[in-house]
């Protein structure tokens, strides 16, 4: 009996090795996708088309809107070079679609999160979120009623900088 005892417990050892292992090895694959997705968001980009709870923007309304994304999650919204809120965003590009959580930290929104989803490119990327305390999107659509906003941009430079809330 003591032997099969034994056995048992050096099982149940292995299994959560094997089990902490492979946990450990998915968060820093996560980890790393993280990063990567974060350095190439780093930089300032352009809105080149935004749709506001199915309401298209005029394209000259739209261009005058500039993000500039730091490698560590920050970023900053401008209109005509002018800051007009900023705050940081946490993201998961291990999920499909990418997944993106954006957290104002000035402004009236300061506090709030917005769920959202992103896709990425090399010099072009789409973001789709929901107001705060409404769902995630699935798909990137702006819809009237649902309140959601859709935004395309374009890069304008690429950097590393911080823009530190």
């Amino acid at each position: 009996m003591q032997r099969s005892f034994s056995g048992l417990k050096y099982f149940v050892t292995i299994a959560m090795l094997t089990t902490l292992t492979a946990t450990a090895s998915a968060d820093d694959t996560r980890a790393k996708a993280i990063q990567k997705d974060r350095n190439q968001i780093a930089g300032t980009w352009k809105i080149v088309a935004l749709t506001v709870n199915g309401n298209k923007s005029k394209d000259e309304d739209a261009q005058k809107l500039t993000v500039v994304n730091g490698a560590d999650g920050t970023w900053s919204l401008r209109s005509e070079g002018n800051e007009i809120v900023r705050g940081t965003t946490s993201i998961d590009p291990t999920l499909k679609p990418k997944m993106i959580d954006i957290q104002p930290t000035t402004g009236g929104d300061k506090g709030k999160t917005y769920l959202g989803i992103y896709d990425l490119g090399e010099s072009t990327r789409k973001l789709c979120f929901a107001p705060a305390g409404i769902e995630r999107p699935a798909a990137f659509k702006s819809n009237p009623g649902d309140g959601r906003i859709l935004v395309k941009f374009e890069r304008v430079e690429k950097n590393t900088e911080s823009t530190s809330p």
